[in-house]
């Protein structure tokens, strides 16, 4: 299975489970994903989700080979309505469960592994977890979920897209991207005792507090400013279609098969 499912003390655990390709995603990862946290997200018994991976790293991001053959012929609409849907929508939706959640980072978090821990209220990283966005070498400015700025400021974040470099745990708490940076042995141990914790709180102050947060940050420009970024990461798809097409993402597999 891509992804596994658990309750236990008020906590569901959302775990990523394609470790032999540490953990890339790829269409059927991305529904189950979403087909959990829609699970917790209605249970009522549940008052904290927790999303982890299994393995040494979090997310290799999107799985670029897929799960068949490439078509001969690949349009920005086909590229538009499969991004929207499956990358923006999904991210947004996790971001908006009325639930606290918290993510646990370990190894490399690349690209779109950003647009699965981003959407989650808190970040708890291992002292190896590693964040980056490479995909400027593919001529687009950033991923779909175009966190970056929110998330790290954005001298920061235009160095990150600049350079692909990755961020480290410490760099990402200092910018207040991370919540917490553990041993990467305490990874899951640390994650839980701070989800208990959350979920002995009165889930309505919890939904509350979480929704003053966020429609805060959707005041001061966060919705629009995502809703917009993610067309101009289209223009970087239209472009390399036009110039490449998609032979071009080969670099980044290419870089991707030293994590596994």
């Amino acid at each position: 299975m891509n992804v596994l499912y658990d309750v236990a003390d008020k906590v569901a655990t959302i775990t990523l489970n394609r470790p032999e390709v540490a953990n890339a995603q790829n269409r059927e990862l991305l529904d189950a994903l979403d087909a959990a946290w829609t699970t917790a997200a209605d249970d009522p018994d549940v008052a904290v989700i927790v999303l982890r991976a299994e393995g040494k790293h979090f997310s290799a991001g999107h799985d670029l080979n897929g799960t068949g053959s490439r078509p001969d012929r690949i349009t920005l609409e086909a590229v538009y309505e499969g991004e929207a849907r499956r990358y923006l929508e999904y991210s947004l939706r996790w971001r908006n469960v009325p639930k606290p959640s918290i993510a646990a980072v370990q190894g490399r978090c690349i690209a779109g592994g950003l647009l699965l821990c981003w959407p989650c209220d808190l970040i708890v990283a291992a002292d190896d977890a590693k964040f980056s966005d490479p995909v400027v070498m593919m001529g687009i400015g950033g991923v779909e979920y175009h966190g970056h700025t929110w998330e790290l400021g954005p001298r920061k974040a235009k160095e990150i897209l600049f350079t692909g470099r990755p961020v480290t745990a410490d760099e990402a708490e200092k910018t207040g991207m991370v919540n917490l940076v553990v041993p990467r042995s305490e990874l899951d141990r640390r994650t839980a005792e701070l989800a208990r914790t959350i979920a002995e709180m009165p889930t309505f102050g919890l939904r509350q507090a979480k929704r003053a947060v966020n429609q805060t940050l959707d005041i001061q420009g966060f919705y629009a400013a995502i809703q917009s970024v993610f067309d101009i990461h289209q223009t970087g798809h239209g472009n390399a279609l036009s110039v490449n097409g998609y032979p071009i993402l080969m670099k980044l597999e290419e870089m991707k098969k030293n994590l596994t």
